[in-house]
């Protein structure tokens, strides 16, 4: 009768959780706990997104994929630009700068611009020494979530507004992954059976993995990391043959977020825990024995519990 066409009304939360590839109850839940939800009301009490709320989204699961925490992800989001383009690669949230993110123990604006400029002039050595340097001095989940992850999510930025970057991105990626994989390895593991830690069948983004493996080894546990694109047939033999007291298990996109084959992974004696991460999983799929847990520190909490309850 004369009114805005439905796009222009805005979309409703089950459109949103479908284009994200999360479900509704999970954009729920991060409108009560962290205020980023829909702004648009239509008529009677339903709220509608806009599409400068689905760019906060978006922005938001960037950061939450690459290891930040859910609140520090949607205050940087709601903090940052609005309505830029979104980066099909899975860290730029918009926009051209380099968001400084959340605070932590000697990572600051100054710290994140000169890896992001030792980034763009592809100067893997100063990448190194900043990261080597950041480790060192705050331990891996301070330095993910205060200086890895703001750089990152700034080259996806510039990635989603100019197309270009994917070369710094690839070598800050593998820089990154070579200063994580050098964290030392526990000389007296908590655990006697290690935790498997792998990405999902065709998923290639492995560097949150990489990170895990590198904090786990800092809380002294030991874990076996098998990489990216881990056929479920691999993971069923590494968990037959090691006997796992925790099994890992990433997905950064959707494509590679179908959980339907995670029931079928071989059971051990004693049992063995199963935990999830990364916004690729169909989250209302999940199987009831998966864990899913949203940050580098939730996972390690995760992990680390377990061996305590053990």
């Amino acid at each position: 009768m004369g009114g805005p066409p439905d796009q222009d009304a805005g979309l409703s939360v089950g459109a949103v959780a479908q284009r994200l590839g999360v479900a509704p109850s999970t954009l729920r839940t991060w409108d009560r706990r962290y205020g980023i939800g829909p702004t648009r009301r239509s008529t009677g009490t339903h709220r509608r997104y806009t599409p400068a709320d689905v760019a906060r989204l978006e922005a938001m699961q960037r950061l939450i994929l690459a290891g930040a925490p859910p609140g520090e992800a949607a205050r940087v989001a709601l903090d940052g630009p609005s309505g830029g383009p979104s980066s099909p690669r899975g860290h730029g949230a918009g926009g051209n700068r380099v968001p400084v993110g959340g605070t932590t123990a000697g990572s600051d604006g100054a710290e994140v611009r000169g890896l992001a400029r030792a980034a763009m002039a592809l100067d893997a050595p100063a990448m190194a020494r900043a990261a080597r340097t950041a480790l060192g001095r705050d331990g891996v989940v301070r330095a993910w979530n205060g200086l890895f992850v703001p750089v990152l999510d700034g080259i996806g930025r510039k990635h989603a507004a100019t197309g270009g970057c994917v070369d710094v991105e690839h070598l800050l990626s593998t820089v990154l992954a070579g200063c994580l994989a050098a964290v030392p390895l526990p000389g007296r593991p908590r655990n006697a059976r290690p935790v498997l830690l792998a990405c999902a069948p065709e998923e290639q983004h492995s560097l949150p993995v990489y990170a895990l493996a590198a904090a786990l080894a800092e809380a002294d546990v030991a874990a076996s990391l098998l990489g990216a694109r881990v056929p479920a047939r691999a993971l069923a033999s590494a968990i037959r043959r090691t006997g796992p007291s925790a099994v890992f298990v990433w997905s950064q996109t959707a494509g590679t977020g179908d959980p339907a084959w995670l029931d079928g992974l071989p059971a051990c004696r004693p049992p063995r825990r199963l935990v999830v991460g990364g916004p690729g999983w169909v989250r209302d799929r999940l199987p009831a024995s998966a864990a899913p847990v949203d940050s580098l520190g939730e996972a390690v909490a995760e992990l680390t519990s377990v061996l305590g309850r053990s």
